[in-house]
């Protein structure tokens, strides 16, 4: 058994080894990036940062949509966990399928579709201006509900299955006892679901928040120059500015925020433990 041990640690080693390396070391140079002022170490990068309006906005931005976006996925990532889970195990298969599709599809697909959606000519203002509510089309593109929506719809997939892999875990008996003492639905979703689901709830919320803030092609077809979030800005400043320093700037502040969501999440699902 030993021997066994050794022949796999043997054997994966370098794939350990490669992995690590092939993360830390970006992750070096951007910290080696990402404090250099003038030749030499300094916070003076982050504070012309966020000395700027602009910026500060952009920040604000991205974290007030980030934190939307993965608290809207998380209701309705339960609802939809809960009923794929009851189904028949044939239904539930080709619902779940249905869920992983859009995975599947390009993102510039799925963001081009709220064109056609959202679009002056699109089918929210045909509709609109067709019953006769508004004369003129709203400018419902490069607002902030578009790239709310079109986050939503890119990134609600993963949380439905993060949350359907953690309620399958869920013993069957142990809602209708629950109900039988006399819980409400409020009750055990909050002292039953919500505990025996909470890992699911933390990678699903990383990965909806994460996805949000480093999100680049919606952000910038639904929200163009209007509505800029990091992302986009980090793009700018690499590409139009060749601003790399403050480029690594906003790429550190990515960073800290996902660790920190993943972090925070994680606090508060041990506290409500």
């Amino acid at each position: 058994m030993f021997r066994n041990t050794r022949e796999g640690l043997a054997l994966a080693l370098p794939a350990a080894i490669f992995s690590t390396l092939l993360f830390l070391v970006p992750v070096g140079i951007l910290l080696s990036e990402a404090f250099r002022f003038e030749g030499g170490w300094s916070l003076q990068g982050y504070i012309d940062f966020f000395a700027t309006p602009l910026n500060r906005t952009v920040f604000l931005r991205t974290l007030k949509l980030g934190a939307l976006v993965a608290g809207t996925a998380a209701v309705i990532g339960y609802a939809a966990a809960f009923c794929i889970v009851n189904l028949e195990p044939k239904s539930r298969g080709t619902v779940f399928g249905m869920i992983v599709l859009p995975l599947m599809i390009s993102p510039v697909a799925r963001t081009y579709a709220w064109i056609v959606i959202l679009g002056r000519t699109g089918i929210v203002n045909e509709t609109i201006t067709g019953l006769g509510l508004s004369d003129t089309p709203l400018r419902l593109l490069f607002t902030e509900t578009a790239v709310f929506l079109g986050l939503l719809q890119l990134f609600l997939p993963l949380m439905i299955i993060s949350l359907v892999s953690a309620m399958e875990n869920i013993p069957r008996d142990v809602i209708p006892a629950a109900r039988v003492l006399g819980a409400s639905w409020l009750a055990v979703f909050f002292k039953v679901i919500l505990p025996l689901t909470k890992e699911g709830l933390v990678i699903g919320g990383t990965l909806v928040f994460t996805g949000s803030l480093t999100a680049y092609i919606t952000p910038a077809i639904l929200g163009g120059s209007k509505v800029l979030m990091l992302e986009t800005l980090l793009y700018q400043r690499v590409n139009v500015s060749n601003d790399f320093v403050s480029a690594s700037v906003i790429a550190m502040i990515l960073i800290v925020m996902s660790f920190s969501a993943n972090l925070l999440l994680k606090k508060i699902a041990s506290a409500r433990s």
